[in-house]
Order: C-alpha cells, then sequence, then structure tokens
C-alpha cells in the first residue's frame, strides 16, 4: 500500500495483520458461522420488499395502488437512513469489543424487528398505529444490518489467509445471494399455492416467521465462534482504538469517501434488479408474481454460485481489474436488458436476463468485500466496512426502488430504471479507477 495513502497512525497495522495469516489454521468453521447469520439477516431483509405490493395495500392504505406501493416501498427506504447510524454504533463496537460480539448483537436486533412485522395489526385494526409499528421495525432492522457487513467482512477476512482474502470474503456476498434464494423461493411457493386473499390474510406472515423462526439457529452458531486472531493481537497489545469513528473520520476520510463511490453503481444495480425486479415485473411487465419471484431466485442463486469465482479472481488477477471491468459491463448491458424484458415480456425472458444480472452483481460485489477491507486497518476496519459499504447502500440503494417507481410514474418509461443503474455505474467506475491509483496500483 502507498505510503502516502496511508495515515501514520496505523500505517503498521497491515504488515501485522499479513504476518498473523501465514500461521492461521483452516478458517472454513468461523466462514460458515458468519455466513448462515448473514444469509439470515439479509433474508429478513428482503423479504420485507418482496412483500411490497402487499404490505403497501395491509398498512399503506391510499386512493390509488400506485401511492400505496410508493408509500410500502418508500417505507422499505426509510430503513436505509438509520443504516449509517447502525455503521456507527455496531462498526465501532466491533472495533472496540470484538467481532464476535459485534455480529452477535446485530442478529438479535434483527431478530426483534422481524417479530414486530410478523405480527404486527393492519391499518384496518388499530389504524395509524399499524403503519407506525411497521417503520419502528424496518428501523430496527436497518440499525441491525448497518453493523452487519462491516463485522461479518472484517471477521472473514481476518480469519483468511491474506493470499485467499478475496475468495473468502466474497462468501459474504454469496450468503446475500442464499438469502435471496430463499426468500425469493419462499414467495413463489406462497404466492403460488395460496390465494390472494389468503396471502394478504396471513400467508405473508409466514415468510416473516421463518426468518424468526432459524434465527436462534443464527444466534447459537455465532456464539460458539472465535475471535479473530488479528483483532486478539491487538487487544493482547492493549492497542484498541478508543475513538474508531473519528479515526475513520479524520485520517481516512479520503478511503471512506472513495469506498462509497466505489459501492455506489453495484448497490444501486444490485437493489433495482434482485430486490425491485419482482414488483417491476408484476407491475410493468404484468408477469404472474409466482413466476417473478422465480426470476429473482435464479439471480440468488447464479450471485450465490459465482461470487466465491469473482473473489478468487480478485485475488489473482487483482480487485481494481476485477471491479473495472465488472462497472463497465453493467453501464453497457444495463439498457439492453431493461429493452429485452419490454419487448419479450414472458417468464422465459426474464428468467435470462436475471440469470445474466446474477452473474454481474457477484462480478461487481464479489471482491468489493476484500476490496474495502485492504485499505482500512485493524484498529479500524469494522467502522470502515461499515461505514463505507452502508453509507453508499443508503444513498444508491436502499431508495432504489423509491428512485425508479418514481421515475417511472414521472417519466412514462418503462426504461427508466436503467438509466438510473448506468450514472451510479459510471460513479463507481470513476471512484475504483481513483482508489486504484492512490494505492499505487493500476486498476
Amino acid at each position: 500500500m502507498s505510503a502516502k495513502f496511508e495515515s501514520p497512525s496505523h500505517a503498521a497495522a497491515p504488515q501485522r495483520a499479513g504476518s498473523a495469516t501465514a500461521k492461521r489454521k483452516n478458517p472454513w468453521k468461523e466462514i460458515c458461522a458468519a455466513s448462515i447469520g448473514n444469509a439470515l439477516e439479509f433474508y429478513d431483509l428482503l423479504i420485507y420488499g418482496y412483500f411490497a405490493v402487499v404490505i403497501g395495500k395491509l398498512f399503506f392504505p391510499a386512493q390509488d395502488e400506485t401511492t400505496s406501493l410508493l408509500l410500502s416501498v418508500g417505507t422499505f427506504g426509510i430503513s436505509f437512513v438509520i443504516r449509517p447510524l447502525g455503521a456507527i454504533v455496531l462498526g465501532s463496537y466491533a472495533d472496540r469489543a470484538g467481532r464476535k460480539a459485534s455480529l452477535t448483537a446485530s442478529i438479535m436486533i434483527m431478530m426483534a424487528g422481524t417479530a414486530m412485522i410478523a405480527f404486527a395489526p393492519t391499518y384496518e385494526q388499530i389504524g395509524m398505529l399499524s403503519p407506525m409499528i411497521i417503520i419502528v421495525a424496518r428501523l430496527l432492522q436497518g440499525f441491525s444490518t448497518g453493523g452487519e457487513f462491516g463485522a461479518a467482512t472484517a471477521f472473514m477476512v481476518e480469519h483468511a489467509d491474506a493470499k485467499r482474502r478475496g475468495f473468502f470474503a466474497s462468501w459474504q456476498l454469496s450468503t446475500q445471494g442464499l438469502a435471496t434464494v430463499l426468500a425469493a423461493g419462499i414467495s413463489a411457493l406462497l404466492s403460488y399455492y395460496l390465494t390472494e386473499a389468503q396471502l394478504n390474510a396471513w400467508g405473508w406472515r409466514v415468510a416473516f416467521c421463518f426468518g424468526l423462526l432459524v434465527g436462534p439457529v443464527g444466534l447459537y452458531i455465532r456464539s460458539q465462534i472465535d475471535e479473530t486472531p488479528e483483532f486478539k493481537q491487538i487487544i493482547a497489545a492493549a492497542k484498541p482504538e478508543k475513538s474508531p469513528l473519528m479515526t475513520v473520520l479524520v485520517q481516512d476520510r479520503i478511503k471512506l469517501l472513495l469506498g462509497i463511490g466505489v459501492v455506489a453503481g453495484a448497490t444501486a444495480f444490485n437493489y433495482v434488479h434482485k430486490l425491485y425486479m419482482p414488483t417491476y415485473a408484476v407491475k410493468q411487465l404484468h408477469i404472474p408474481a409466482t413466476s417473478s419471484f422465480i426470476g429473482a431466485l435464479i439471480t440468488g442463486l447464479v450471485l450465490m454460485l459465482t461470487a466465491p469465482v469473482f473473489g478468487t479472481l480478485s485475488d489473482r488477477y487483482g480487485r481494481f481489474r476485477v471491479l473495472t471491468i465488472s462497472m463497465l459491463m453493467i453501464g453497457l448491458t444495463s439498457y439492453p436488458l431493461f429493452m429485452m424484458l419490454n419487448m419479450w415480456p414472458t417468464v422465459t425472458t426474464l428468467i435470462i436476463v436475471q440469470g445474466i444480472v446474477g452473474v454481474l452483481i457477484a462480478a461487481c460485489l464479489g471482491p468489493i468485500p476484500a476490496m474495502l477491507s485492504d485499505i482500512f486497518p485493524t484498529q479500524t476496519r469494522g467502522t470502515g466496512l461499515a461505514l463505507s459499504y452502508n453509507f453508499s447502500v443508503t444513498l444508491f440503494g436502499g431508495f432504489a426502488p423509491l428512485i425508479v417507481t418514481w421515475m417511472i410514474a414521472a417519466t412514462e418509461n418503462k426504461m427508466a430504471p436503467s438509466f438510473y443503474v448506468v450514472a451510479t455505474a459510471l460513479i463507481s467506475l470513476v471512484a475504483v479507477i481513483t482508489l486504484g491509483r492512490r494505492m499505487g496500483r493500476q486498476p
């Protein structure tokens, strides 16, 4: 790492980390433990988006369906407003108390938010208190997720060999793919076997209860794992960062801003295609709900299988090179993909497009956890990872469903989502190239 890009106060941290990894044991137990909990958290996050239409009718009734849907996806976006606060609190907690402690806290908070949604009375039953319960629950889920990425990614890379950090860190995204498979699969089954009346009455609650049933399993698994060797070294040396947040904001602010830019295009593409696409398929393409969920399931399955492949490629050929190519591909293919969907609005087209999308999401997101881990030292890694990722997700991803829904309504152009994806991909491309040059590496 270039000296001009590393702050003096912790310039030696990466060297200590590198020496530690050489003697590390097989990390698969810890990677799997973190991955399972990570999948459960993102399942709870995604399932709300997949039932946005139903939730809009039950908790945010309005004079027309578009307004109801806007309120529902807007509430989905509200949870992202709190994510930076979760990143600050739980990210700093991971740097002060340890990665394991932060991971345990995040999954407990997520379970509380999910329980509130699963058993919330509808607007018809208790009036305005109903949407307020949903909003509070979404804020809890957003707070939890805000700390999950930083702690989970730091945990994975610090248990991994230095030469394979891209591969092991990519499992963070692979398990997000698993979460998509579970969420979309359960949504498809419910929409297929239940009538619309049954789905509106109680079926949607089953999907949230599934997350509650498996949540204790993830909590137990996380309670059994060991802290990372690198963090143990810091504790043994009595050198934990007293204020990791201030250190990141003052000494690493350029890294933080560039990290936010790097994530922008990937998270916009991810949320538009993986989360919003079932709603788009139903509302704009008039594809049955069950089939629309199958499209999302395909995306999740491809992401789950290919994210480690691109993580491995980033270890071999460099994070910046892989990310530069993937961002170019996203920018160039987004409009044609939406054109295909609108010219041939069939289930077959949707599955083909979502399969391509899964590969592209894996290509851009697979190397990102290791890249962000590389630029922040051990003492502030949890905070730096959490802030850079979650600020970007909040700005460019969380409100993507709301933004593209509004863009379609305002322009009456079904291709509008592709314009948003292309703009954010350009931001990321500039950030990746700039970060690579500042670090003295060719992207």
